[in-house]
């Protein structure tokens, strides 16, 4: 296992700014043309992938009003599941023109599969990497069925526990996949910034030994730049052209500029890690000359001590540095020192 390794012709690891995600998801509001301008919006953007998910209404869910098959409470109170899924997916017919306008963009087109016949669906179209979805990661068939197609993996691991995670882990590994991406994740919709525990980015890097980022629900790039400075190597966020257009995922959805600033805000967020250095660095050298030193605040003749009174550890910076300042007080001079003369050793007697 590694934390570095290529997907779709991009490195992901600690070395490489974070690969950015574009989710889709259900803002395209049943228009594949609003689709095809989110893609050409996230590529005019600077992200590197969007994320589309792929199911059907009977993949997904049944038709179904018993228990737990109504939604209550947060965005989509009251809708049934089959409803809901039946006005958000993305129509199976409008895939290969998405494709195609990632290729001719430059930007990577991939999906998260909900059932097997997605998979086989997006193997027809060689997705270059699958997406398994928060709530999908207990689906440990759907993980080890994905993971058999050989191509890379990324997981969101919302709502999972430690075991869950290890377990879907594991899955994929058996299934055959060899480039796995975990995501911490929080599934709420928005997430309050202090539900994020972005500690668990390097932790959870650790404890399975894989390229870790963040499936962010959060408001605004904060979350994600803190996220970067963690070492979260892919950063994934919903994306639509406006919010007021409405739709199902809009709410906690970023529109274009912001999605420029984020990429814009966590690749200079990646530039500021740097590395361990203790170095004075090319950019403050000119700034030496204006820390404090040793100088001669009165006029010091010949033969007189050097006391607090004619001595002082002052702005700018051609002196005797001040750790010096002991050592030189009782010293007397060995020539004539005018105030404001900088302080050096051949000075002193």
């Amino acid at each position: 296992m590694t934390t570095r390794l290529s997907i779709a012709g991009h490195r992901i690891g600690p070395d490489t700014p974070p690969f950015i995600i574009a989710e889709m998801s259900a803002n395209h509001n049943g228009s594949l043309e609003r689709a095809l301008r989110i893609v050409e919006k996230a590529a005019d953007a600077g992200a590197d992938a969007v994320k589309l998910q792929t199911y059907t209404a009977d993949t997904i869910t049944m038709e179904h009003d018993g228990p737990g098959f109504v939604i209550e409470g947060g965005l989509w109170d009251g809708r049934s599941l089959h409803e809901l899924y039946e006005q958000a997916h993305l129509p199976w017919e409008w895939h290969e023109a998405i494709f195609a306008k990632g290729r001719k963009l430059g930007i990577t087109i991939f999906s998260a599969p909900f059932d097997f016949t997605a998979v086989d669906f997006l193997e027809d179209l060689n997705c270059p990497i699958y997406k398994i979805a928060s709530f999908e990661a207990v689906d440990l068939p759907l993980i080890r069925y994905v993971a058999s197609t050989g191509k890379p993996i990324i997981m969101s691991t919302g709502m999972a526990d430690e075991q869950e995670i290890a377990e879907a882990v594991e899955a994929a590994r058996e299934g055959g996949c060899k480039d796995l991406v975990l995501l911490h994740c929080v599934s709420g919709y928005p997430t309050p910034p202090e539900d994020a525990n972005l500690r668990t980015i390097p932790d959870m890097r650790e404890r399975f030994g894989v390229p870790v980022g963040l499936s962010d629900h959060t408001l605004g790039t904060a979350v994600a730049v803190a996220a970067t400075a963690l070492g979260a190597c892919v950063i994934e966020k919903h994306f639509t052209l406006s919010r007021a257009d409405g739709g199902h995922d809009s709410a906690f959805s970023m529109e274009p500029e912001e999605l420029k600033r984020l990429v814009e805000d966590t690749r200079t967020a990646f530039q500021a890690l740097g590395r361990v250095n203790y170095e004075r660095k090319e950019s403050e050298k000119g700034n030496v000359v204006f820390r404090r030193s040793l100088y001669a605040v009165k006029d010091i003749a010949a033969g007189e001590e050097l006391t607090p009174e004619n001595v002082r550890s002052i702005r700018p910076g051609h002196g005797l540095a001040p750790k010096h300042y002991d050592a030189v007080l009782g010293r007397r001079a060995k020539v004539d020192i005018a105030r404001g003369t900088p302080l050096s050793w051949d000075l002193l007697a």
